[in-house]
């Protein structure tokens, strides 16, 4: 169990997954966006469960794409690059969509994709030191593939702010921007999100089901040609002379040239 890049456990109707890449900030790899939809998935088809708390071992909830995953997108191709968003997609859709609400538990960082995964929990927590950022502007490329559901989570404004000027911002801003439900203390935060998932599993488990999906169902469906537009524009952008140089300076640590 120890070993796994996620951890899926379920105690009654409560389930829990666990990002567990302590030491590398729970930063995603291809093998572990494979995992959290796999994860997600099982938890749909089980009809057992009636809630998920999603939450991160270690110091951090989810630092973004590891070193070693952003020192192969930098060699991509497009059609290599096209291929890794969409299963990108795929992993951010199989949480929002889940079958069962998903309650976020966040700490310490969340960046990047990081960002992406609180936005597709149904309601988060998150501790008062928390940094959130949406990086992609600083490194040459867009929030694409998370940018359908950061638009049905934040509104127009704070949207447009923090994923245009990348920049870093605390726990409280994240309230206020609506991409999480309630800031506190880690045993706040613990009350909070046990509290709300214990609520959620002690209600009638099909209404609970049928719920989550008229939520979806009012909110519009993200259809196949708005995952086709964000993931075609990501692989652009990762091939693109200025995406290769943002990708280039980061690892080598370094202010990126800006040719334009």
């Amino acid at each position: 169990m120890s070993g796994e890049l996620v951890q899926l456990n379920k105690k009654g109707r409560i389930a829990e997954v666990v990002l567990n890449r302590a030491d590398s900030r729970n930063a995603f790899s291809p093998e572990m966006i494979q995992s959290i939809q796999d994860a997600f998935v099982e938890i749909s088809n089980d009809k057992s469960v009636s809630v998920a708390v999603f939450k991160g071992a270690g110091p951090s909830f989810c630092a973004g794409a590891d070193l070693n995953y952003m020192q192969s997108m930098a060699k991509f191709k497009f059609e290599d690059n096209l291929k890794d968003a969409e299963r990108l997609f795929d992993m951010f859709n199989a949480v929002y969509n889940c079958a069962v609400p998903v309650i976020g538990k966040i700490h310490g960082h969340a960046m990047g994709g990081g960002v992406g995964l609180v936005s597709v929990c149904d309601f988060s927590a998150a501790q008062r030191d928390t940094k959130f950022a949406f990086s992609e502007v600083r490194l040459g490329i867009a929030p694409a593939v998370i940018s359908p559901f950061i638009a049905r989570k934040l509104g127009t404004l704070g949207n447009q702010e923090v994923m245009l000027t990348g920049e870093m911002f605390g726990a409280d801003r994240a309230f206020e921007l609506q991409l999480i439900n309630f800031v506190g203390s880690d045993d706040e935060v613990e009350d909070y999100v046990l509290g709300k998932a214990e609520l959620i599993a002690s209600n009638g488990p099909c209404a609970v089901r049928e719920t989550k999906g008229l939520m979806r169902l009012t909110q519009g469906e993200i259809s196949a040609g708005i995952k086709a537009a964000v993931t075609n524009q990501i692989a652009n952008l990762r091939s693109s002379p200025e995406g290769q140089e943002g990708l280039k300076a980061f690892l080598e640590k370094r202010k990126p040239n800006w040719t334009n």
